[in-house]
């Protein structure tokens, strides 16, 4: 009397838990490092970003250039019309218009004022900074959430490779019991029962293509892809010793990423600018003193002087210095003060609790990673004891010791056995590269 196929079953399984089809080791496919570069270039949230980052050198530039002279150019031209029995000869030629013409050359430069243009300037230096380091943070969440989905694809992919395997067992194990049935070894009852869990497993193959087809098209979105733009996946060969990584101690992780995560260089550089705003803020109560130079002329009709004759007459140059001090306006100046420390107290708390939430998020991720390696290492050790089991369940029921009930029981916890491994895999994989990537290492597949 033949056997079930239980040892071939379980080859292909591991098969597909460990590469996934055969034929997804030789696709042109998109490799994670395609998708993450594609995404840094294309992603819209990144983008925005960088335009951020261009309004903020503009507003630098334009700080600097507040310490510098100011050169302005004026000129007008007017007009008048009067009773000409009121005004001279020359009005009255004129039809009782007069018409006048003046230009102006006027220059400015702050010399002193309390040190809130030179602050200015550092402020909008460290504002800079800040959105650059924003730029750098958007990317590094950008591959983090590639990675993260692009393996959720891989995922899916080897569990519908597990789902179709169990389906070819049920429907072998459904041929072998209408051999068994018509031999009378089993019943009507125990036939309909492998025919039920041989739809069952159609089903769940059906769902597992849908898992499968549903992650691809978010990627797909996660890249900014068109809907015209084709897009497969490339699966690679991922081999099972990446669970074995030792996970870094999380003092070591925690002090890597304070040194080197962009939000946390932000967040620093957030404590800084609140500084210096309220050093701006205080130097509103200073003196200020500016310097003002300026050159001007103009031409009147109501002479008989010419054009250019009037305009090298009448040129006057001034020059002169402004002394502010501000005595009494409101207490607008101490309240500014007041807030610009309030909001330092304010960025000094962000900037803790920037701390403590990366703190928390790393032992979170970290934890994820131990606790996958362990249910890993523990399911394989599940996974080899419902191997046998089964296949010993298999036998007996071939003998027709065991029940249908009980085969299909057996046969249940090794597939859950193989689902749990492959789910504990891919959790340390992913918690391993958001660590690494956390240190400022690149992540890699």
């Amino acid at each position: 009397m033949s056997k079930f196929p239980v040892k071939g079953f379980i080859i292909a399984a591991a098969a597909a838990f460990l590469a996934g089809s055969a034929g997804a080791q030789v696709n042109t496919g998109w490799t994670l490092r395609e998708c993450i570069d594609y995404a840094l270039q294309n992603n819209i949230q990144i983008k925005t970003q960088e335009v951020s980052l261009q309004v903020a050198d503009a507003s630098l530039e334009q700080a600097k250039a507040q310490q510098y002279p100011t050169l302005n150019f004026s000129s007008s031209f007017g007009a008048n019309f009067q009773n000409v029995t009121t005004y001279n000869e020359y009005m009255e030629k004129a039809g009782g218009m007069s018409v006048s013409n003046s230009f102006g050359l006027n220059s400015g430069m702050t010399l002193y004022q309390g040190g809130r243009l030179r602050n200015s300037v550092k402020q909008s230096q460290i504002q800079r900074d800040a959105s650059e380091l924003d730029v750098e943070q958007s990317r590094i969440d950008m591959e983090i959430s590639v990675a993260q989905a692009f393996l959720q694809v891989l995922y899916n992919k080897e569990a519908l490779e597990l789902n179709r395997q169990a389906e070819s067992l049920s429907a072998r194990q459904v041929e072998r019991g209408e051999q068994l049935f018509q031999a009378g070894s089993i019943s009507r009852v125990e036939l309909a029962q492998l025919k039920s869990q041989h739809a069952s497993d159609q089903y769940q193959t059906v769902a597992a293509e849908n898992t499968l087809e549903s992650s691809r098209l978010q990627l797909k979105q996660l890249l900014e892809l068109g809907l015209d733009e084709p897009f497969e996946v490339c699966f690679p060969t991922i081999d099972d010793s990446v669970v074995g990584t030792p996970v870094p101690e999380l003092a070591y992780v925690y002090a890597e990423a304070l040194s080197s995560l962009p939000q946390m260089k932000s967040s620093a550089l957030g404590l800084e600018s609140a500084d210096l705003a309220v050093k701006i803020a205080k130097g509103s109560a200073l003196p200020s003193l500016s310097l003002n130079a300026g050159i001007s002329t103009g031409y009147s009709s109501g002479s008989d002087a010419r054009y250019f004759d009037q305009l090298g007459n009448k040129l006057g140059e001034s020059l002169g210095l402004n002394l502010s001090l501000p005595i009494f306006n409101g207490k607008q100046v101490r309240t500014n003060v007041r807030k610009a420390e309030l909001q330092l107290e304010t960025a000094r708390l962000q900037d803790e609790s920037a701390r403590k939430q990366l703190l928390s998020t790393l032992e979170s991720v970290r934890n994820d990673a131990v606790s996958a390696q362990q249910r890993y290492f523990a399911s394989s050790m599940q996974l080899a004891a419902a191997e046998e089991s089964f296949r010993l369940v298999t036998e007996q029921f071939e003998a027709g010791i065991k029940n249908t009930v009980e085969l299909l029981t057996e046969k249940n916890n090794f597939l859950n056995a193989l689902s749990q491994q492959l789910q504990a895999k891919y959790q340390a994989l992913l918690a391993e590269k958001v660590l690494l990537r956390y240190m400022n290492h690149p992540i890699e597949l």
